[in-house]
């Protein structure tokens, strides 16, 4: 656990500062800067109306007597996704619009989901953990 975490919270940024500077030598400073403050608007826009869509599914579930599981599921991908792109950086805008776009969300959330599922058969994640 201690390794994903040095390479979340190190190894990312380090690599993500690289990739900025890497990009300002070939397009310019202020190209990089324009790159990363457009992402972060289409972000916040996709977060917003795509969360939006994502909480009026829930209502309609709940209303019809249902467990809004998959919705809510989404609902925590949007919520990553828009955070990610709130971060400078090319690989988390990338993977923020990834998870934000709700065909390839959805192909993400089968495939963490089917993970999720594995682990547990394997033993590898408990009941007891998930509390």
């Amino acid at each position: 656990m201690f390794v994903r975490l040095v390479l979340v919270f190190v190894i990312t940024p380090l690599v993500e500062l690289a990739l900025l500077i890497y990009l300002g030598t070939i397009i310019g400073v202020w190209y990089t800067i324009l790159i990363v403050v457009i992402t972060g608007i289409i972000g916040a826009y996709l977060a917003r109306s795509q969360g939006m869509a994502t909480v009026y599914r829930i209502q309609s579930s709940v209303g019809r007597g249902e467990i809004p599981s998959n919705e809510l599921f989404e609902g925590a991908l949007i919520l990553v996704g828009g955070l990610l792109l709130l971060t400078p950086g090319i690989v988390t805008d990338a993977l923020g619009f990834t998870l934000l776009i709700p065909q390839t969300r959805r192909v993400m959330r089968v495939w963490l989901l089917g993970l999720i599922r594995r682990r547990i058969e394997r033993g590898e994640i408990h009941y007891w953990q998930m509390r």
